[in-house]
């Protein structure tokens, strides 16, 4: 079913809104809770939040691109998740991720207005803009979706050296390129 006609079932009230969101975005959903999270209990408990978030949502809002608004909010959750109940060690899950970002990014604490946040969104897709196509696929399925680099190297058919060196050499340059445009990391 096409993205609209899931948006009209829930601006209509229809629980089969929810149906068609999981047969459609379901799998996806539960993989960037698991690369997040790696626990299937957790995964499965934010993406049924994630459903309870877009019934609740929708209406009024109405997104432009549902999987990706989907997306956002079962990462939110998972993040969430992850954080409070900080259970990961070092090498895996969040924490990893958060790592891997943390010298390239401002410290969220220090980001709090909703205009300093959306300016750093604007720049962050300005940079991934300037990415070679294969780059930004290994960016994004790195920080966005949370997968490791195994899964990436398989994926994209390339091995893991490349994958690290990439996304090495992409975290540099994203630092530098904040630092010129005035953001403080």
């Amino acid at each position: 079913m096409e993205d609209g006609r899931i948006i009209e079932l829930y601006w209509a009230r229809d629980q089969q809104a929810i149906r068609e969101t999981d047969g459609k975005y379901g799998r996806l959903l539960h993989s960037i809770a698991w690369n997040l999270l790696r626990s299937r209990e957790d995964s499965e408990e934010c993406v049924n939040d994630t459903y309870l978030r877009a019934w609740e949502a929708i209406p009024p809002a109405r997104p432009g691109v549902l999987r990706t608004w989907l997306g956002q909010i079962t990462r939110n959750l998972s993040l969430d998740r992850w954080r409070s109940r900080q259970a990961e060690k070092r090498g895996g899950g969040a924490e990893a991720l958060l790592g891997e970002l943390e010298d390239c990014l401002p410290d969220p604490g220090r980001t709090g207005r909703a205009a300093e946040d959306l300016e750093l969104a604007e720049l962050l897709n300005v940079f991934l803009r300037g990415l070679s196509r294969e780059g930004r696929a290994m960016f994004l399925r790195r920080y966005w979706y949370g997968e490791s680099v195994a899964e990436i190297a398989m994926a994209l058919g390339c091995g893991e050296g490349k994958v690290k060196s990439s996304l090495f050499r992409s975290r540099r340059a994203l630092r530098e390129y904040l630092e010129r445009e005035g953001v403080a990391v």
